[in-house]
């Protein structure tokens, strides 16, 4: 977009014009028109006087111009906000299979919703670094702090259940949290971790991890996931089972009031957006969104143009003087000698 730094510049435009209008008013009102003079000397001179006075306004508007500075700016571009450092740890174990969950109408498995209603959390922190833990046997970092919020959801949804063993290790995700949490500034720190077991791998406990974290001022959300019933068929029939026995919520509720964070169960798909909009309010994104938009200076083009229109002034007042100098002599008539 076209616009200029200084516009009250502008009100500078019509100054010339003012000036000669004065003069004009006060030549005429002091000259003596005498009848039967002839009127092309005048003509000339009016014309020439036109002509000088486009050079001079041509000239003065480019001058304004370059002094109001015309500038282009382009699209803003948003500035990385103060957000949280927001870290995911999910469970990829092989519970995780366990299709006792429901996406419109479809029956899926655990991971599979905890990719559908995640993605969509990760889409709403606007403004956060978030990072990626995907634990079985050991913990991995998937994706490590950024405010690069698709390349966090795609990894989310390439993973694969199985990709780092069957088990669950809960203490080590949770550490392996921290220590990337202690490579960065200070800021919010935030670990939502995502199981439907209990800890048996991995080379730390939780209780241990969650007091580290503790100490270290990070807040964790755990969320444990899994149907308190399902039915499955049998070969006496269909019986009712619970799937989610192996989920210890007494070790997850431990891991949240230590860390003064929250402890959430989802049984089912409503109550798993649920939970994750209740963390959107619990550790709202920050709205102070900063902007800026890059300008380019143009004042040097109106200058430039008013440096050769000065020239052009130049040029023309030196032929019209080299012409006043040097008159050229008019013919002499020839007399017929008798």
């Amino acid at each position: 977009m076209l616009t200029v730094a200084w516009p009250l510049a502008l009100i500078l435009l019509p100054l010339p014009f003012i000036f000669w209008r004065r003069q004009t008013v006060q030549a005429e009102g002091g000259r003596l028109q005498l009848p039967g003079i002839s009127q092309t000397g005048k003509t000339n001179i009016t014309s020439r006087s036109r002509q000088s006075r486009k050079r001079y306004w041509l000239m003065w508007s480019l001058l304004v111009l370059a002094i109001a500075r015309p500038q282009w700016l382009g699209d803003p571009i948003e500035l990385p906000s103060q957000g949280r450092d927001l870290m995911l740890a999910v469970d990829l174990s092989g519970s995780m299979q366990i299709e006792d969950m429901v996406i419109n109408g479809k029956v899926v498995d655990r991971f599979t919703l905890i990719q559908h209603v995640v993605s969509e959390f990760i889409e709403r922190r606007k403004g956060d670094r978030i990072g990626l833990i995907l634990f079985a046997d050991h913990a991995y970092l998937q994706a490590p702090l950024t405010q690069d919020r698709r390349s966090v959801a795609q990894f989310l949804k390439e993973a694969q259940i199985g990709l780092v063993g069957k088990q669950t290790a809960i203490g080590e995700s949770i550490a392996l949290a921290v220590k990337r949490f202690d490579k960065m500034d200070e800021s919010n720190r935030v670990l939502i971790l995502l199981t439907d077991g209990s800890n048996n791998a991995g080379n730390i406990e939780p209780e241990q991890a969650a007091q580290i974290a503790a100490n270290r001022k990070v807040t964790i959300y755990t969320v444990g996931v899994g149907a308190d019933v399902m039915e499955r068929r049998t070969l006496f029939g269909r019986e009712r089972v619970n799937p989610s026995m192996d989920l210890d919520e007494n070790q997850l509720k431990h891991i949240a009031d230590v860390t003064h964070g929250r402890y959430f169960r989802a049984r089912n798909s409503q109550e798993l957006e649920q939970i994750y909009q209740e963390i959107d309010k619990l550790e709202p994104v920050s709205r102070d969104q900063l902007s800026y938009r890059p300008q380019a200076e143009l004042f040097y083009w109106p200058l430039a143009l008013a440096l050769l229109t000065s020239i052009w002034i130049a040029l023309g007042q030196l032929s019209l003087f080299s012409r006043t100098k040097n008159p050229v002599p008019s013919a002499t008539p020839r007399r017929d000698v008798r």
